[in-house]
């Protein structure tokens, strides 16, 4: 067997006698240098065929030192990415609809994606109310204040609330996750003809 070259050490030829000290030895220099793994593939290339020929307890200290040089597999408790966010829409007939967005979404683009009932006629630009939305409470004051022009819309909204809102002015970060938007129960339809806003 080869004794691996490091920290200065020559190489040489071991017996078995020895080899459970020589393991000791390789052990307690990686617990001092896990944290870079320069050499982990190395010894998790050449140390499970030489187990058998150790004692019990150097046996021991190798496998677990085998253990924390793997890694982890993938927790399958965590299915969505991390920088994921979730968002309830709750619909005109009360049934609820919750949908993955990331950081950065717009709350009336991401329920077009969804083929959720949010009209937005103006795409955005501030010049019409259609995709007035009521925001949960809990969440409303997360939201960034509304401009001028956001409530000069919501005044033409019918059905106007103290938690509402303009659903194209709202933009998704790690403090609106979970947020609640309940869509009102009419609007203003500037729509024609069977038109269909596509997603952004």
């Amino acid at each position: 067997m080869k004794i691996i070259k490091y920290y200065g050490a020559s190489e040489a030829t071991t017996s078995k006698d020895d080899s459970s000290s020589f393991f000791f030895k390789i052990y307690m220099i990686c617990l001092r240098r896990l944290k870079t793994r320069s050499w982990s593939r190395q010894l998790l290339t050449t140390s499970p065929s030489l187990l058998p020929q150790l004692s019990p307890p150097s046996r021991s200290l190798i496998t677990s030192l085998l253990s924390q040089l793997r890694p982890a597999p993938p927790s399958p408790s965590c299915p969505r990415s991390l920088s994921s966010l979730r968002i309830t829409y709750i619909l005109k007939d009360g049934t609820e609809q919750t949908v993955t967005a990331e950081k950065g979404d717009n709350v009336m683009y991401l329920a077009h994606k969804h083929n959720i009932e949010i009209e937005g006629a103006c795409e955005g630009s501030l010049a019409c109310c259609t995709c007035h939305v009521y925001v949960d409470p809990e969440f409303y004051d997360r939201i960034p204040e509304p401009t001028e022009d956001e409530e000069d819309m919501l005044d033409m909204a019918p059905e106007l609330s103290d938690n509402s809102r303009l659903s194209c002015q709202i933009v998704l970060d790690e403090e609106l996750d979970g947020i609640r938007i309940t869509l009102p129960r009419i609007t203003r339809n500037f729509y024609v003809d069977g038109h269909v806003p596509q997603p952004h």
